[in-house]
């Protein structure tokens, strides 16, 4: 199959011909349909995660057709087409049978610790536990803008922060996910501010609900004109970047028992985020980290999809071939990349 791979560590990005996965017992193959290209990939090339072997494949934002199936699979056949959730869980472990396989004790990223979606086949394991059916509604194109980024987004405000009509929710930074996060927020009927340090992304965020923009490179103090435009702080501020100071303006622009929600990885040299602790026992804040979403609550996101309460497709600003990717990947470096970019050309 033909696939982007990497040999080294932000080393050279190049399209090779390598071997087609085989099916697991308990997995399956597809063949790719559509993948978003993501920041955690760029994370992955430059060596940011500990669980990426060499060499590489990256790529966690697939959706494809089931084209090969273990013999342990009951719940899925050839032909199916799938949503592949970028984090999945064994099933079995403790954590799994509370609901929560996202952050499985035995967890399985492809793109990561397995080879992932920059190819023509990716092998998936626990397909049972993990793959949801596409919709017949929704296009592969478009299921791919949920990718990790949205359906991300969606977990974290609406299960995890439990966003309501009449919140004040700050979102840092205007990448897919952040974008991904005004939708969701200005749906639920929340007024929302977008913080960045583009103009155009900025624009975008308005595109999307945000109510009001800051530009943080022309205002680097953002937390005076957030708690100026909502009387004291917001009531739900979250770090869509995974970035110190981004994490940090968020918990200091929080009014008292407000909500930090951390969607970004902090990996890299984020790992070891300063925060204004302080502030979390003087105002009695809430910091809460959110991790992918549970694949049975994928239903809820996509009936909200398919009624057209979102419309994820108007994140995606380009559609590109493999080669097209490695530039994309190239890009997320310098952030010069906006919206959501999906490979669908994997030929």
């Amino acid at each position: 199959m033909k696939a982007v791979v990497f040999e080294e560590f932000a080393g050279d990005l190049t399209t090779q011909t390598v071997a087609d996965p085989t099916p697991r017992n308990d997995g399956v193959v597809i063949e790719l349909l559509s993948n978003g290209v993501c920041r955690s990939d760029w994370h992955a090339w430059q060596g940011h995660d500990p669980t990426v072997k060499l060499p590489h494949v990256p790529g966690h934002e697939a959706v494809g057709r089931i084209v090969g199936v273990g013999k342990d699979v009951q719940n899925f056949v050839e032909g199916d087409c799938v949503i592949v959730p970028f984090s999945c869980g064994c099933g079995v472990c403790p954590t799994c049978q509370t609901g929560s396989t996202n952050i499985c004790d035995a967890p399985s990223f492809a793109g990561f610790g397995s080879w992932g979606a920059f190819a023509q086949y990716m092998g998936v394991i626990y397909a049972d536990t993990n793959l949801v059916k596409l919709p017949e509604e929704l296009s592969a194109t478009d299921a791919a803008s949920l990718g990790c980024r949205f359906m991300t987004a969606f977990y974290g405000v609406v299960h995890k922060a439990k966003v309501k009509a009449g919140d004040w929710v700050v979102v840092h930074g205007c990448g897919g996910l952040g974008l991904s996060a005004i939708m969701i927020a200005a749906t639920s009927g929340a007024q929302v501010i977008a913080v960045d340090i583009d103009d155009g992304k900025l624009a975008m965020a308005e595109k999307f609900g945000a109510a009001h923009v800051i530009n943080a490179a022309k205002d680097p103090k953002v937390g005076r004109p957030i708690r100026s435009l909502t009387s004291g702080g917001a009531d739900v501020s979250i770090d869509a970047l995974g970035h110190a100071t981004v994490a940090y303006n968020s918990v200091s622009c929080l009014r008292k028992q407000g909500i930090h929600l951390q969607l970004g990885l902090a990996i890299g040299d984020a790992v070891n985020m300063p925060m204004p602790m302080h502030l979390v026992t003087y105002k009695e804040l809430q910091l809460i980290g959110s991790l992918g979403m549970p694949s049975h609550l994928y239903p809820s996101m996509l009936s909200m999809v398919s009624a057209g309460k979102f419309n994820p497709a108007e994140l995606v600003t380009k559609t590109v071939n493999l080669d097209g990717a490695i530039e994309a990947l190239k890009g997320m470096g310098d952030y010069s990349t906006s919206g959501v970019v999906v490979i669908e050309d994997f030929s």
